[in-house]
Formats: structure tokens, sequence, C-alpha cells
């Protein structure tokens, strides 16, 4: 029965997060308001004796209203986004509004900030999206139903502060929770023999990765040709354009190279380095990554933010490198074959991936930080490559090329198996944990909506007092 009641509340718990997830990328939330205490609008009568109702104010929480199209609005997006309306009810979209303005207004309340710097780059992200998508600003603001690209900005604004006050707020509540061993433990023994949960056959994977070399002259080609597009930019060419044509980065190309950064922004340190180096207008020298070779121009310096076009080329890797790559992986897979180096030890010393050769090559699930792939969750890729392999069996050397169309070698091979299995507390311990934390940050949420509720003017008006909220909204 406790695992019933965890499986029910997590189910509910996600429908919140599904929801949050829709109406949070989609940004169709009402904008944010301060307003005094008021009643919804009635509805008129009309002719034919039906009722029209006018869109009005349902509920007020806090400095926050929510309006009747906002519900409607909500069922649009999902559906638009591919999702189910069937088995949502108009309450229980109210219910996740209501979450969603009463965490905003506790952000506030606890003096969490949200610059207009963070809400301009979740605008200018938005809008691009929106854009590559229709192909025209102007219809975005039409399907928003605004009479201008500045009124539409303005909206959009308040619906982006509202909707990230609210993810913080939710995010500090559940960092805040944490789970001891012991209360993992507890957790498990408190699960009847017969309710424990089955988990599916999963696999350790390691791998060995071989990088082409990129000789000397192939990178100072790409050099060479960056340091013609950067002269060609300073001789009055639009870097924008330059980036659209030649940029070999599929986030920012089509963008025109554009990015906006802080400090904080996750790229790599070369990256940044550079970046913050520059003034205003000024284009750098090409600079190497992990990526490839790059140029970059600062376009604005706002403070700590820095508004940015780059360029991305890299250097072609060549057949014969492809060929001298390959040559050396059949090598160490000879070896190991032959049994003159372990899997380990050559993936530690041999292996050209930083992530995984201090490990001796086993992959971490980027999903769950752990070692172990779930065989219906794997990466199809993944799997592909290993689920014809038997115990010990390495892989004949495969050429694999990422998302950004770099090219490797790797060797693979399956560590371990762990077939189908009713839930063991040694074995799992992981995976129990995540259920222990994920119910005790259900609790510390549910507390926290008890206790906010209680201390917060909340108003809901007409048809919906007669809803069943999961939290006391009604405060009955």
């Amino acid at each position: 029965m406790l695992l019933k009641k965890l499986q029910l509340k997590t189910i509910d718990y996600r429908f919140g997060l599904t929801i949050c997830f829709f109406l949070f990328f989609s940004s169709i939330i009402s904008a944010q308001e301060i307003i005094p205490d008021v009643v919804a609008q009635k509805p008129i009568e009309v002719p034919s004796g039906q009722k029209l109702k006018v869109d009005g104010i349902i509920a007020t929480v806090g400095d926050y209203i929510v309006l009747d199209s906002d519900i409607d609005k909500g069922y649009l997006e999902i559906a638009s986004q591919g999702g189910s309306t069937k088995d949502i009810t108009r309450c229980q979209m109210l219910g996740k509004l209501l979450e969603d303005k009463l965490y905003a207004h506790q952000a506030i309340q606890d003096s969490i900030v949200v610059s207009d710097a963070e809400v301009r780059g979740m605008m200018d992200d938005r809008l691009n999206y929106m854009i590559q998508q229709v192909g025209d600003i102007n219809k975005v603001v039409a399907y928003y139903k605004k009479s201008s690209v500045e009124e539409f900005k303005t909206y959009f604004a308040d619906i982006l502060k509202e909707q990230r006050l609210a993810s913080e707020m939710q995010k500090k509540i559940i960092d805040a929770v944490e789970i001891t061993p012991e209360e993992t433990r507890n957790f498990f023994k408190k699960i009847p023999k017969e309710e424990l949960p089955t988990f599916g056959a999963e696999m350790e994977v390691a791998q060995i990765v071989v990088e082409p070399k990129v000789s000397k002259e192939d990178k100072q080609k790409v050099i060479d040709r960056l340091n013609a597009i950067r002269q060609d930019v300073l001789e009055g060419s639009s870097f924008a354009t330059k980036a659209v044509l030649y940029s070999q980065d599929p986030g920012s190309s089509t963008n025109g190279g554009y990015y906006k950064m802080t400090r904080r922004t996750a790229f790599v340190k070369e990256f940044k380095d550079v970046a913050f180096s520059l003034q205003e207008g000024e284009i750098s020298q090409p600079f190497e990554t992990i990526f490839g070779f790059h140029i970059i121009m600062v376009d604005k310096i706002k403070g700590q933010e820095v508004e940015l076009r780059h360029i991305l080329i890299s250097p072609t890797v060549s057949e014969a490198a492809l060929k001298e790559a390959k040559e050396r992986i059949t090598n160490i897979r000879n070896k190991i074959i032959n049994k003159e180096i372990s899997f380990a030890d050559a993936a530690r010393t041999e292996s050209d991936e930083k992530e995984t050769r201090a490990n001796g090559g086993t992959l971490v699930n980027p999903n769950t930080q752990d070692t172990r792939f779930e065989l219906t969750k794997m990466d199809p890729t993944l799997y592909g490559q290993v689920s014809n392999l038997k115990d010990d069996e390495i892989s004949q050397p495969i050429l694999n090329t990422d998302d950004k169309g770099k090219k490797t070698y790797k060797l693979i091979t399956v560590t371990n198996r762990i077939d189908e299995h009713v839930a063991d507390y040694a074995k799992d311990y992981t995976k129990i944990r995540e259920l222990a934390l994920k119910e005790k940050q259900i609790n510390a949420i549910a507390k926290w909506f008890d206790a906010k509720i209680k201390d917060t003017y909340i108003k809901i008006i007409g048809e919906y007092r007669d809803c069943t909220f999961t939290n006391n909204w009604l405060k009955k």
C-alpha cells in the first residue's frame, strides 16, 4: 500500500510537472499583474436565452490573478505540443495554475530576484525558436493577438518573469530536501514484500575512443579561412551573414552566430576567456576549442553580460587520418584479445576520451549519473552497438559521428549485466534512494503549500468553488 500511495503521489506530482513543462516552454500562461481585490465579470445574457461568458478573473493568489481564458490557453498549448488533454479537467488545470501563482507570489516574498537580463535572455531564446517555427515574428504577434511587436514583448516579458520566479521557488523548496542513508533504509523497510518494485534489465558498458589526428596543414587551412572572413568583416562585410553562410555551429549559425552569455553560462573555458577579453565591436583572432576553431565579435557589453556573434569551423579529418586511427584502435583491440592488457587498463592508457578513461572507460548514464543503463531506456544508437555483444566480448572498431559531425573510432564492451529483478536494497541502493528522496520532496512541497495557502490571500470565484482540489485552495 505504501508503494501504491507513493506511485499515486508521484503521478500527481508528475502531472503537475508535466503541465508546468508545457506551460513554461510554450509560454502561454497569462501575464503577471498586481491587482486589488476584484470580482469576476458575470455571464451576459444573449437574446437566445443562452449565456455567453465574458473572460474574467476566476481566482486571485496574493498579487496574481488567473483568468478563465488561461485554462483554455493551457489546453490549447498542451494539444499543440502533441499532449493529450483527455483526462485533464478544468479544475485540475486551475489547480496547477494556482500552484504556479503561489510559487511566484512567495518567490517575491522570499526576495528571489529575477533580473531583467535573465528575462531578456529567455525572451531572445524563445522568440528565436518561435520565429524558426513560423518564419515571421509578426505571425507570433498575431497568434498572441497583440497589436505590435513591442506590446507582445512587454506582455511576454511579464509571462517569462513570472514563470522564472515560480521555477526558482520550486527549486528552492526541492533543493533544501536531503535524504540520509538511514531514511533510505527505513523507506525500503516500509514497502511490503509483495509490493516491492521490479527493475528492468540493465547493463554497464565501457568504451575506448581514438580520435583521428588532424594535421597542422588542415588546421592552418581553417585558421586562414577564418582570418579571411575576419578581414572581410573589418572591411565592411556583415559578421552575421558570414556566420549564416559558414559557421558549423548548429546552435547559432541560423541566427547569425548570436549568443548572450555571462561568466556562469555553460560554455567551454577557452571560449569564455576570449569572449570576456574583447571590447565592443572587437573581433578576436582565430582560437581553438574542443569543437574546432572560432572567431568572436562582441556586439554589446551590459555589466556582466556579453552579447556576441561567433563563427565555428572544424578542420576536415582526412581519409589518411581516419585510416591511421582505425589501425591504432585495431592494434589496441588485438592487445586486449591476446591478454596483453585488460580493457580497463587500455582505456586508462590509450583512450582519447577524457571523461571516461580515468574510470577504465566505464560510461556514466547521463539521466541517472549511475553506471547502469536500463535497456528499455538506453539511447538507441548505444543499444544497437552493444545489444548483440556477449559477455566480455569486444566490438569491432566502430566509426562514430557525433551530433557536431566529429568522427572517432571506438571499441565497446559490456562489463556487467543485471537481469530484471525485484528491488534489492544492496544492489539497487541508488534507485531506492531516488524513490525515497522523491517521496520526501513530494511531502516537503505538500507541507509548503499547506503553510503558504494559510498565510496568503486566495480567492476563487464562481463555478470553480465547486472543484475538488489536491491542495486546500478554498481553505475549508
